[in-house]
């Protein structure tokens, strides 16, 4: 499997949609690299720590923190407001709102994948992952 794409044009023009259903499993991996890092074995727990992170209302807050500490760069904003203006359908699980951040923050970190700026979404995941283990813990 070829990682990222070869024009920054052609993940531009991809759906939002697109972009957060890789940016979804982007993040699912490096979440599932962390709980185990932490040393955790156990199936459930490493299942339930996951969550805690992956959940809509963990992804937008994460959104939500990265656009406070003011670390997205205009062109990522661009793409935040594209993933979060995206029409899909909204489970019941979730509000509106929720779910509509979680979407573009999902869709940010596919963004950052596909064109290849994988420094970036390293630092952009890293920064949220401690975020919310700060936020858990507290």
């Amino acid at each position: 499997m070829e990682k990222g794409m070869s024009s920054t044009k052609d993940v531009k023009q991809m759906k939002s949609l697109a972009l957060a259903y890789m940016g979804d499993a982007v993040y699912e991996q490096y979440v599932r690299e962390y709980v185990i890092r932490q040393g955790e074995v156990k199936p459930q727990k490493l299942h339930d720590q996951a969550v805690s992170f992956v959940s809509a209302d963990a992804q937008a807050y994460a959104l939500m923190r990265l656009q406070e500490a003011e670390l997205l760069t205009d062109e990522e904003q661009a793409v935040v407001r594209r993933g979060r203006n995206a029409k899909s359908n909204i489970p019941k699980s979730t509000d509106g709102q929720t779910y509509r951040l979680s979407t573009a923050f999902e869709a940010l970190l596919g963004y950052l994948y596909f064109s290849d700026q994988y420094d970036r979404l390293d630092e952009l995941v890293t920064y949220a992952i401690q975020d919310l283990e700060e936020r858990r813990g507290s």
